[in-house]
């Protein structure tokens, strides 16, 4: 029981990401069929687009997915390099689930898009939140701004008897292998939510996972979620690897 913590993480702790609307399985009955491969939690290639995340403790590297979700990435991108980042706190950590940042007001109920106003969701197939991944917090469908988080969740949190839930949201069996593998949060994916259309990821880390849990482990208030200390992002720097 203990193990199957996709169900429980699902009820308990979603209502996080800066105002997100709170998200639950779905009920789909049908099974996807396998989609093109993407490796996902492979290491960059040379060129490949990267950030740095330079923390109270410790870098974070990220693999950016400009192909599959450009205006995400640019959006993200640009509030790096125009500074928007820097000094900004993690403003919400749960451990095995995720670290969020990326509100200048440090509440999470803060923070705008590059262009002024909410942006489009970009799903692209072959990206999920793995363990790792880095995804938009969200109000609801189409209402990305400039919050971010790290999913946190290791692959103990998704066991082998997780396998009918899978099947029962329409994930293939190499999606379902996946998150066996790499753990994750599956049911903030688009099309496995039954309020809001799921988070959209648009990068990877690829080193410093040793930073994020360190963050996740941090002390928090009485709410279950603020850093007991703030803890920062001193600044994003987005280069090419």
């Amino acid at each position: 029981m203990k193990k199957i913590i996709v169900i429980i993480l699902s009820i308990t702790m979603i209502l996080i990401l800066g105002g997100c609307n709170q998200v639950s399985y779905g009920t789909s009955n049908e099974t996807s069929e396998p989609e093109v491969v993407f490796n996902q939690v492979s290491n960059p290639e040379k060129g490949d687009l990267i950030a740095i995340m330079k923390t109270d403790l410790g870098d974070i590297y990220i693999r950016l997915f400009d192909e599959l979700a450009p205006k995400t990435v640019e959006n993200f991108t640009t509030h790096a390099k125009d500074g928007y980042y820097d000094g900004i706190k993690f403003h919400r950590i749960i451990e095995n689930f995720m670290i969020q940042g990326g509100d200048p007001l440090g509440t999470g109920t803060g923070g705008e898009s590059i262009w002024g106003g909410p942006f489009d969701d970009e799903f692209a197939p072959e990206l999920h939140n793995f363990y790792g991944a880095l995804s938009m917090a969200n109000s609801g469908p189409n209402t990305n701004g400039s919050q971010f988080f790290i999913v946190q969740a290791p692959s103990d949190t998704i066991t082998a008897e997780a396998a009918g839930w899978f099947t029962q949201q329409g994930f293939s069996e190499e999606e379902f292998n996946m998150y066996l593998e790499n753990g994750g949060t599956p049911w903030l994916d688009h099309g496995h939510t039954t309020q809001g259309d799921g988070h959209a990821v648009f990068g990877q880390v690829y080193d410093g996972m040793d930073v994020v849990n360190a963050i996740a482990k941090l002390p928090v208030a009485a709410d279950g979620s603020t850093p007991a200390e703030d803890i920062l992002i001193i600044t994003i720097e987005i280069t090419t690897y």
